[in-house]
């Protein structure tokens, strides 16, 4: 094994849409593990839109990335040397590691995955970070109730689509915003939503209110901008909103501007509350239960955009602000050795 190894760092912070230019790609030592630590080779990186935010250098939930460090994401691994008791050689972990071919990563800061209770990748989807936002944020924000409309954007996204199935699972009216129309097919045949909108095509407003003719109960809002600003005026009496990303925002330079909502919320009495996954870190085990039992009873599905190989991060990377992704985005680095 050769004792150097590719990464990723934070070159400058980005003004805009990143570019290949704000990042380095560098060689760095591979190191050796201490007691209580194990030597992993990245098997699977996850590429997600936040990470955006942790480019800027400003206060948020998360600290920003540092320049000239290493970016890090959600990581599944194998381990390649153990100086740990809770890990062998050969055990597929998961956790928040650097994009860097191999991680030294103390034991308390990885878990073990068992890849007999799903595909591996699932870890970093639909019973990982992304299915438990969906989880959290809908049920505990949105508390659904059979009949009710909801209305997800960023639909045929990793979360977006997990949205729409759990609230079809209570028994509600989903209906699904997405840009192209492969993903519009896709969440009506194969997700079965009741009604889709391709919002690079149809007037949005009007669309909502055809696929809406009993208002909005909840709104699921994955993208900010004009799309929620179509959403507002459609609100039920006590509609709530869980606000989970504002990818439309992400790449502007100036401050995004737009109608404001206080008139709105007041009308409806709506709730309009916003979170992160951090905010259950207590509930992991319940939600990864629920999902995990739905996912093996068939009542969850779930897509990947998987890209090959360590030197197309940043592709992937920039890809979900086009909008390329269907479902998860993550990259692939290396086999799993068996």
């Amino acid at each position: 094994m050769s004792q150097m190894q590719k990464q990723i760092q934070l070159a400058k912070r980005p003004i805009g849409t990143p570019s290949m230019e704000d990042f380095a790609f560098i060689e760095a030592p591979i190191g050796t593990p201490s007691d209580g630590e194990v030597l992993i080779r990245t098997v699977y990186i996850s590429v997600d839109p936040y990470l955006r935010g942790r480019m800027q250098d400003v206060k948020s939930y998360i600290p920003p990335f540092q320049l000239n460090e290493v970016i890090s994401s959600g990581v599944i691994g194998q381990v390649v040397e153990s100086k740990s008791e809770q890990f062998a050689k050969g055990d597929l972990i998961i956790g928040t590691l650097g994009w860097q071919e191999y991680s030294i990563a103390n034991e308390r800061e990885i878990r073990k995955i068992d890849p007999t209770l799903a595909p591996v990748t699932a870890n970093l989807s639909i019973i990982g970070m992304t299915g438990l936002t969906a989880y959290f944020g809908l049920l505990d924000i949105g508390q659904p109730k059979e009949g009710e409309t909801v209305v997800v954007s960023g639909a045929a996204g990793a979360v977006g689509s997990t949205v729409g199935q759990i609230a079809k699972i209570k028994g509600a009216r989903v209906v699904g915003i997405a840009g192209t129309e492969e993903k519009c097919r896709y969440l009506l045949n194969e997700l079965e939503f009741d009604a889709v909108i391709n919002y690079k095509k149809e007037d949005v407003p009007s669309a909502l209110e055809k696929a809406c003719p009993n208002g909005i109960d909840i709104y699921f809002d994955n993208v900010g901008g004009v799309i929620s600003d179509a959403v507002f005026p459609l609100l039920n009496k006590f509609a709530r909103i869980p606000v989970c990303g504002a990818i439309s925002a992400y790449n502007k330079v100036d401050i995004d501007m737009g109608p404001r909502v206080q008139t709105a919320l007041i009308k409806t009495s709506a709730l309009m509350k916003g979170f992160t996954l951090g905010d259950y870190s207590n509930r992991f085990k319940e939600g990864g239960t629920a999902l995990a039992t739905w996912l093996n009873e068939g009542k969850l599905k779930y897509e990947e955009t998987i890209t090959e190989g360590f030197d197309h991060i940043i592709d992937a990377f920039l890809d979900l602000f086009k909008g390329a992704n269907l479902g998860k985005q993550l990259v692939k680095v290396a086999d799993i050795e068996e």
